[in-house]
């Protein structure tokens, strides 16, 4: 990655122009059996038009609060990507009532509704399908996301000395995410390019974020995000390490 890479944001492009065919994240639920492989190309689309979603038809401005109530999924990492493109606070697990946007999972769309700005919902069903019928109240990802367009140009700058991410009631600004998310690569043994960390943490924490893309991504390696990984036995997981060519794990 580019030394002068100063948000999350700067990383996504510094790895897309390196090598965007590469695996970026690859995503297992082994409560459903989903397993989802995403380039860095096709992460970077994601990303492009759910920033395209804020940005024009939520309005989201530099600084807007967007609540992230959501697991560790791929989806989630989208949607921190997103943020840091618009220059949007990301507050991970944050009060809806407080935030002017709410990103809510299925599971968590009644205190969703706390949020009297825009509400999106995520039926995070594989592949990114969509809910049979869109809850009340709330606009559909998987319905929305399609239709944005596949490049993003922010209306504002971003700043990375700016707050971009809240997690665990902790505020980090984008520059201060890049800089930590760097810090901790060797620690968890990402050594550059061609490193792949396997991750069963949740997303609530620092270090849960940081294994499960921040890391990866400062480093220039890739990430393989397991939830409910509690499900799968040691045999199936040291198979999974195996075929997925796992560097280093934490859960």
């Amino acid at each position: 990655m580019n030394a002068t890479d100063r948000t999350p944001a700067d990383l996504l492009r510094s790895a897309l122009a390196a090598d965007p065919g590469r695996p970026l994240v690859t995503f297992y639920d082994d409560a459903t059996g989903e397993r989802v492989e995403l380039s860095v190309a096709t992460f970077a689309n994601w990303v492009a038009k759910t920033a395209n979603l804020l940005q024009g038809d939520l309005a989201a401005e530099p600084g807007a609060r967007v609540a992230l109530l959501l697991p560790a999924h791929w989806q989630t990492a989208v949607w921190l990507l997103a943020c840091s493109s618009v220059g949007a606070l990301a507050d991970v697990d944050g009060d809806p009532a407080a935030a002017d946007i709410v990103v809510s999972g299925p599971d968590s769309l009644e205190a969703a509704r706390a949020c009297r700005g825009e509400r999106v919902a995520l039926a995070l069903h594989p592949l990114g399908g969509r809910f049979p019928q869109p809850p009340e109240g709330f606009l559909d990802y998987a319905v929305e996301v399609p239709s944005q367009g596949d490049r993003f140009a922010p209306f504002a700058p971003v700043d990375p000395e700016e707050p971009a991410l809240i997690v665990a009631g902790a505020e980090l600004t984008g520059a201060e995410v890049v800089e930590r998310a760097r810090a901790d690569a060797p620690s968890l043994d990402l050594t550059g390019p061609g490193s792949r960390l396997l991750s069963g943490l949740p997303y609530d924490t620092w270090e849960g974020l940081s294994a499960g893309l921040y890391a990866p991504l400062a480093a220039g390696g890739s990430v393989v995000l397991c939830r409910n990984l509690d499900r799968l036995g040691e045999d199936a997981l040291a198979k999974r390490i195996d075929s997925e060519r796992v560097s280093a794990t934490r859960h």
